[in-house]
């Protein structure tokens, strides 16, 4: 029965047979951290400790759960039923429908999802006097959200936040949406552990009886917690008189969460809460070389916030290479070589799959996406779209589309309403059925509309300012060039101001795509040329075939493992991110050093980091220097190469057009961000040409043709290559 046991190495056993008393994992990456869980929960159970039932395992997915229960069965060699085995969130909602009477709602209540949410947020806010264009609704609810996560109900917040005047209207905001929550019979997922945890508060006797139900208490990702699962983990294991019998696994190396809400301090003050504690450290690592590893010890070895571990290779006999450390002269020359070295990999027999590119942030992903699709190499974004797929770039996209081709009725209809026109199903339709009845695009459909003063109020309007703003960038376009000219369109129309206002965790990301975006376009020289380029790469993206090189950022990349990684990147501003630091500091670049860390430790054969010189930045060449992460890498573990040439004396090339997307500086004139607040162009209902019956007449689409009758501003025209035609006369030259 204990041959489970003798599959461990010393330090994974004595974190097994270790049950009594609260213990603190610290796993190492690659150090068979699931392993110890799975098997000290069937440990417990086949030494007859506890029933199945007696044990909480806590999970931060529930993948991660399921993929325990399976484990478990597999171990004690039969099904296990009863489990309390779950994320936070099902056990605590497993937890409020046994209890649910003690907050007012009824054990069928309903889980409201983050739309629904929205929904019911925008019923409450129009009462209050709050100005959702500075203060979204998602703004609203990411606070409330944020608030729950550490343990406030709206009557008792802490003293700071009701301190706050710019948070006492939301204050109330939450009040009336958790009434109408309870009136609902309906939660939100921050409600599952709130609900739970003031249960646990305000109703000793029912906190008492999971401690005295629960004999043991197993979590995983401890690091990963936040303030509320924090203290809903500590409610239930400290009893009162009696051993604290919780075991949390995590690596406080790996603590990359803080802009979600984990607090790294949960895991670092264990022995606080738990004077008695004993903490293991597993440090025999079963995925990487031994140079990959004391590559990543002594980069997270600058860290303070840490409790401090030195990871081993467990198999000696590895083939352990170098980290290979790239400097080159540019971002260009980066992504040619990573994707040269990926070719010369697969030479030797290494699968495109098991070779992953990570990334800091999201928008890296272009370069190397467009080098790959122009050597013919299949890959896959992990975590995230493409970055031709993603939303803001095909917005972007289409407003570019409008500009060069005005005929194009698809790219039209993606962004007549975004941002926001007022332009709803009414008036789309009309647009539609008059672009049917005149037989011509939507543009032209449009400025019939306004000609004729068919569209009123604000639709007018707006379409107006819309239509003039193309005019515009069109001739801007002539007279500036086209990378100006989008610059000039994507401020003016209110593309960028919208995603600046986004309050989303995502916005900020939307921003950076965008202005990597601008840096494609301005590698060609024209527009048309460059969405010629867009339309190809689109057409020849092919995605057959299972073996794709994986790209992804390095936040999405935790848990995952590959025999060759790329680190692409590693300048300061870059990675460590300068924005991360401005916004908190020192605990911000000790939590990209930990990003860095989890890079590092992903590989398991060949880790290759690479750095420019020079890098083009949201369209602008701009000088850089190597992150200090790779000061902190000493030739015992890495191999520095340099693929700068001395000869090579010239300076990146100029070509930064926009300083903060509104000043292009080689624009002719200043380019202002026209809030068009009036129409620089009014329409007034036309006057008939009086193009006699008998005519002829030349239409840009239909050709050369005869007038065979007219009223007011229509014409009925036989073309001479088509049907016979109702157009505007305005669409039509007389011909001499």
């Amino acid at each position: 029965m204990t041959e489970y046991l003798n599959q461990l190495n010393a330090a994974q056993r004595e974190a097994v047979e270790t049950t009594e008393g609260p213990v603190l994992v610290l796993a190492g990456a690659g150090t068979g951290k699931t392993r110890v869980l799975t098997t000290r929960f069937a440990h417990i159970l086949l030494s007859g400790r506890a029933y199945p039932n007696q044990i909480l395992a806590v999970t931060f997915t529930n993948k991660a759960s399921k993929e325990m229960s399976e484990r478990i069965a597999s171990l004690i060699q039969q099904p296990v039923e009863g489990l309390w085995l779950g994320s936070f969130h099902k056990i605590c909602a497993k937890m409020l429908r046994i209890n649910a009477h003690l907050v007012g709602l009824t054990s069928n209540f309903t889980i409201l999802d983050t739309d629904d949410q929205l929904r019911l947020l925008k019923q409450i806010i129009p009462a209050y006097p709050i100005d959702t264009k500075t203060t979204p609704p998602q703004l609203i609810l990411g606070i409330i959200q944020s608030w729950k996560d550490k343990g406030y109900s709206f009557g008792n917040l802490s003293a700071s936040e009701k301190a706050n005047p710019e948070k006492a209207i939301i204050q109330e905001i939450y009040r009336a949406y958790q009434t109408r929550l309870q009136q609902l019979n309906a939660c939100d997922f921050g409600d599952l552990m709130l609900h739970v945890f003031n249960i646990f508060n305000q109703y000793p006797d029912v906190l008492q009886k999971y401690q005295r139900y629960f004999k043991y208490i197993l979590v995983d990702e401890y690091q990963d917690t936040n303030i509320i699962q924090y203290l809903w983990l500590r409610m239930l294991a400290q009893r009162s008189g009696e051993t604290s019998n919780i075991c949390c696994v995590g690596d406080d190396d790996q603590s990359i969460y803080s802009w979600r809400g984990a607090e790294i301090e949960n895991i670092l003050r264990f022995e606080k809460d738990f004077p008695e504690a004993k903490v293991i450290r597993l440090e025999e690592n079963y995925r990487s070389t031994q140079n990959i590893l004391g590559a990543a010890s002594e980069l997270i070895d600058n860290n303070s916030q840490r409790l401090g571990k030195t990871l081993q290779a467990a198999n000696k006999n590895l083939q352990n290479d170098k980290v290979q450390v790239s400097s080159l002269w540019d971002s260009d020359e980066e992504s040619r070589l990573i994707c040269d070295q990926i070719i010369g990999l697969q030479k030797e027999g290494h699968h495109f799959g098991d070779m992953a590119i990570l990334m800091r942030t999201g928008s890296q992903t272009r370069p190397f996406e467009e080098r790959m699709i122009t050597l013919g190499l299949s890959y896959k974004i992990i975590g995230g779209l493409r970055f031709y797929e993603r939303a803001e770039i095909r917005d972007a996209i289409a407003y570019m589309r409008i500009v060069a081709q005005p005929n194009d009725n698809l790219a039209l209809e993606r962004i007549i309403n975004v941002p926001r026109r007022g332009v709803g199903k009414v008036a789309l339709q009309k647009i539609h059925e008059t672009s049917r009845e005149l037989d011509v695009p939507l543009l032209q459909a449009i400025d019939y509309l306004l000609i004729n003063n068919l569209l009123k109020g604000k639709i007018y309007t707006e379409l107006t300012q819309l239509m003039n703003l193309l005019d515009q960038t069109r001739k801007k376009v002539e007279a500036e060039g086209h990378i100006s000219a989008i610059d000039y369109l994507l401020n003016a129309c209110g593309y960028i101001d919208m995603w600046k206002q986004d309050k989303s965790p995502e916005a900020t990301g939307r921003l950076e795509n965008i202005k990597e975006l601008f840096q494609a376009t301005a590698e060609f020289p024209t527009l048309v040329e460059f969405l010629e380029h867009i339309s190809l790469i689109m057409d020849n993206d092919d995605l057959s075939g299972d073996d794709k090189i994986n790209l992804m950022t390095l936040h999405a990349a935790k848990g995952l493992e590959f025999n060759i990684v790329f680190l692409p990147g590693w300048e300061e501003g870059l990675f460590p991110s300068q924005r991360t630091m401005d916004e908190s500091g020192n605990n911000g670049l000790e939590e990209e050093r930990r990003l860095a860390y989890v890079g590092i430790t992903r590989a398991k054969q060949r880790l290759f980091i690479s750095h420019a010189a020079n890098r083009q930045i949201y369209g602008q060449w701009q000088s850089s220097v190597p992150s200090r992460f790779i000061e902190e890498l000493s030739d015992t573990y890495t191999k520095k190469i340099s693929h700068i040439k001395q000869s090579q004396n010239r300076s990146p090339r100029k070509n930064d057009f926009f300083d903060s997307y509104s000043s292009p500086k080689f624009s002719k004139q200043p380019v202002q961000g026209a809030s068009f607040s009036q129409p620089q162009r009014t329409y007034t209902p036309s006057k008939s040409k009086n193009i006699p019956v008998g005519s002829r007449v030349f239409h840009q689409k239909f050709g050369h043709g005869t007038v065979l009758s007219t009223e007011n501003n229509k014409l009925e025209v036989d073309f001479d290559k088509s049907d016979i035609k109702h157009v505007i006369d305005s669409f039509v030259t007389l011909e001499s």
